[in-house]
């Protein structure tokens, strides 16, 4: 079955916690399972960004981003995370292909049209998994850093959950995961949901149960859903290890987003 893990947050950040998410990445592929894992990088620019002098600005979850903050997320999330993830997944055993959005034009990315203007910031515009199928075809996990290609020879800053979603419906997945520095999605009680539809997210986003980068995480678990990927879960990466267990038995942990 083929998986797209989404990984960003804190999870980047504390060393036995990535270990965690790459050994559970790893165990999937041991079991014969095609998986890719897409990841942000937002703490890291952030830390980048105010050494260099910037203040980091978001609308809607989203971030800012100028030719400079745009270089600087190249630098980060197509360098050093990108290739820790495949240094993390090599001391478990397996090997991983990192790249970004950009190479062999996996995603081709047009500017993002809003207001106020964000700059740098993309979405994805057409996808070509086949360098994906040939890394998978070699035994391979590959990683992918949430920047691509323009049509017009700019690189843009995506959304994390944006690409993760688009990845798994480029691939025809089976599941989506994303493992996040949160316990999942929580109703207006505090608790976390363990199931949620759909129909019911706009009601949360009305009441401002849930905002910032929980919106574009929701957003893409809708595109995804719609696009024929069959299972979309927000889990918490302090429970990485449960994933190869999703598809076969119950797991309490996390949000499980569904159609209805």
């Amino acid at each position: 079955m083929k998986f797209v893990v989404k990984l960003g947050g804190a999870a980047l950040e504390k060393p036995e916690l990535l270990q965690s998410c790459a050994k559970a990445v790893a165990n999937l592929a041991t079991d014969g399972h095609q998986v890719a894992l897409v990841h942000g990088g937002g703490v890291q620019l952030t830390k980048l960004l105010t050494q260099m002098g910037k203040k980091s600005e978001f609308v809607a979850g989203l971030r800012i981003t100028d030719a400079e903050t745009r270089d600087a997320a190249l630098m980060v999330l197509g360098g050093r995370v990108n290739k820790s993830l495949v240094a993390a997944l090599d001391q478990c055993g397996q090997s991983a292909v990192g790249l970004t959005g950009g190479d062999g034009h996996v995603f081709r990315a047009r500017k993002k049209k809003t207001k106020p203007d964000l700059g740098f910031v993309g979405e994805i515009a057409s996808t070509d998994p086949k360098w994906l199928d040939a890394i998978w075809t070699m035994g391979a996990v590959p990683v992918i850093s949430s920047i691509a290609l323009g049509f017009d020879g700019e690189y843009y800053n995506i959304n994390a959950d944006e690409m993760a979603a688009a990845c798994a419906i480029a691939t025809k997945a089976d599941a989506l995961v994303f493992l996040t520095d949160v316990p999942g999605v929580k109703g207006a009680d505090g608790n976390v949901l363990r199931w949620l539809s759909l129909k019911e997210i706009p009601a949360l986003e009305k009441q401002a149960v849930v905002s910032g980068g929980m919106l574009p995480k929701l957003n893409a678990c809708k595109e995804a859903l719609t696009h024929g990927v069959k299972r979309v879960r927000i889990l918490p990466a302090e429970c990485a290890e449960v994933l190869p267990d999703l598809l076969n038995s119950r797991v309490n942990h996390g949000t499980e987003v569904m159609v209805a």
